[in-house]
């Protein structure tokens, strides 16, 4: 088994209101070069939560953490008009907390942050702020909102 140090949140980018099925999400992240779904665990709006990619293997999700990280993503991050937003549903976001505690408490002395977190620290004060994110995913604070 890989030691793992770092739960990554992320967000499909899928706007609210819109679907994205298992076999649509593998279809991008092929076309992308990946050699399969990239994130080991996704969450769709109903609150299902899909185990796309075993945790033995190494992601695809967050360049240079990948090798000691487990990836969640959850279906959405995108307002209707496809800005970047918190579209989470009450079931996703139990979903999202559960998930991220029993990932806890199976890979002890690992944090959770959000991929927008783990940004480089542009101006040197150490705090990864908000005009320093390369993307906005997952369009939530992770830190305080899970």
């Amino acid at each position: 088994m890989r030691t793992i140090r770092q739960i990554i949140i992320h967000c499909t980018a899928t706007p609210e209101g819109s679907s994205l099925s298992v076999k649509a999400l593998r279809a991008e992240h092929l076309r992308r070069g990946f050699s399969d779904i990239g994130y080991h665990y996704y969450v769709r709006r109903d609150g299902t939560v899909i185990n796309t990619r075993s945790v033995a293997r190494i992601g695809a999700h967050a360049k240079g953490h990948n090798k000691y990280s487990i990836g969640v993503a959850y279906e959405g991050g995108l307002d209707a008009s496809g800005n970047p937003a918190d579209t989470r549903t009450p079931l996703q976001r139990t979903a999202l907390r559960k998930l991220v505690a029993d990932l806890l408490n199976r890979y002890h002395d690992t944090y959770v942050c959000g991929h927008r977190d783990l940004s480089p620290d542009l101006n040197g004060n150490g705090e990864i702020e908000p005009e320093e994110w390369i993307k906005q995913c997952p369009c939530f604070d992770v830190k305080s909102n899970l």
